[in-house]
């Protein structure tokens, strides 16, 4: 199979360049897949492509731009050109730029790999009926918010012309098929990146490093850590580094570089900038806690699942969509009100003072992690499409129901 996957791709900073990037990395691993095309963004540096296994063939195709207007006929004219056997959409809905209409023409996509019959997936990481338009950045006016949302109906009706609509969180499938009357959403885990061996849970010599990882700005946000970590320094003797790992959020370039001269004043904080893939297990082996300092959420975590493929005890805001993957996924951690910069130090507080409970907590996320490797992931999508490939041989179209593998059914 030739498979094209359609992402922002490391060192890319425009959003879901890891996921991207994990992507190949365990598609490439299955005999099925004799080349992966990989269709990304443009980026000054080379793209990350380090991998030790033998596996099949990579060629990148750089072809499309954050917020460019031509990137949706850039992509499409690639697309003729590699003529895939398949086609995978590694999408959120400001994937493609946070202007309106770059943004809009690129999740039009979907909908032209189905007219030129590919089979195609588009993994969807958020659906705009669950996020939060004006703490995810999108925008404060209501109005604006109402016009967002019967622009990201439409929106998600093209990106539903997918032959598989892929959803990380078991709620999405049942809001999506309410909806807009959807047979062909897959429930399909997020997938831990990597399992490497269980970690010791050994902390290195020197302060205990609290750690925050992302892209920051919209509704990840690092003053309440800040803050709530010198409110441990006022009441224990902890002796405490914080770590901001990441850059800014596309959306508000410029909000780290104020928040470093805001908090200058306050010792031992490190910001890492962009980390590296090969770099992310030392960033996360070192830390004594992962913090989600949140105010909303958009969809699944990659960071939480890579804070459990390293054993980390988390911290974490009890809301949204954050909540049901803990659940539903099997990690544990500490709650905190997201707008309480006191429950947030007495969550941190509580796992920095008691060792035995940081470990145990890293155990269960380990584990949780575990049971998930993106290795089963890839498989789950090359299923999929071989029942498409199939269908589409036949002539037959088949309807998906949730919870249950494709199912054939007569037109």
């Amino acid at each position: 199979m030739k498979l094209a996957i359609i992402t922002a791709y490391p060192p890319s900073m425009v959003t879901l360049t890891e996921y991207g990037y994990y992507l190949v990395k365990h598609f490439r691993l299955h005999e099925a897949i004799t080349e992966i095309y990989i269709l990304c963004d443009h980026t000054d540096g080379p793209k990350e492509l380090d991998f030790q296994e033998e596996g099949s063939t990579i060629i990148v195709k750089e072809c499309w731009d954050f917020n460019r207007y031509t990137s949706f006929f850039s992509v499409a004219r690639c697309l003729s050109e590699i003529q895939p056997d398949a086609v995978l959409f590694n999408l959120q809905f400001l994937k493609f730029g946070d202007k309106k209409i770059p943004a809009a023409l690129g999740l039009l996509l979907p909908a032209y790999c189905r007219y030129k019959g590919i089979p195609t997936i588009s993994l969807l990481h958020n659906i705009l009926e669950q996020v939060d338009l004006e703490n995810a950045g999108f925008t404060k006016n209501k109005l604006l918010q109402t016009v967002y949302n019967f622009i990201g109906s439409s929106l998600t009706r093209f990106v539903l012309a997918s032959d598989v609509l892929a959803v990380t969180i078991s709620k999405y499938v049942g809001i999506l098929e309410k909806k807009y009357g959807a047979r062909n959403i897959a429930l399909i885990p997020h997938g831990t990146f990597e399992t490497p061996p269980e970690p010791t849970y050994e902390l290195p010599e020197g302060p205990k490093q609290v750690m925050a990882f992302g892209k920051f700005g919209t509704y990840k946000k690092v003053d309440i850590l800040i803050e709530a970590v010198e409110l441990i320094r006022a009441r224990t003797d902890e002796n405490i580094e914080i770590v901001i790992a990441g850059t800014d959020s596309p959306n508000t370039p410029g909000y780290l570089e104020a928040v470093s001269e805001k908090y200058g004043h306050v010792p031992q904080i490190r910001f890492t900038g962009y980390v590296r893939e090969e770099e992310v297990p030392i960033i996360f082996s070192q830390s004594a806690v992962t913090v989600f300092p949140y105010t909303s959420t958009t969809g699944s975590s990659g960071v939480l699942h890579q804070a459990g493929s390293y054993g980390n005890a988390v911290v974490l805001p009890d809301l949204g969509d954050l909540s049901i993957l803990i659940r539903e996924e099997g990690y544990v951690g500490e709650f905190f009100d997201a707008l309480s910069v006191e429950s947030l130090a007495d969550a941190v507080q509580k796992i920095l003072t008691d060792e035995a409970y940081r470990i145990r907590l890293g155990e269960a996320n380990y584990a949780a992690a575990c049971s998930l490797p993106m290795s089963e992931i890839t498989q789950m999508y090359l299923d999929y499409f071989k029942a498409v490939q199939l269908s589409k041989t036949e002539g037959l179209p088949f309807v998906l129901e949730q919870g249950k593998k494709p199912e054939k059914v007569e037109a």
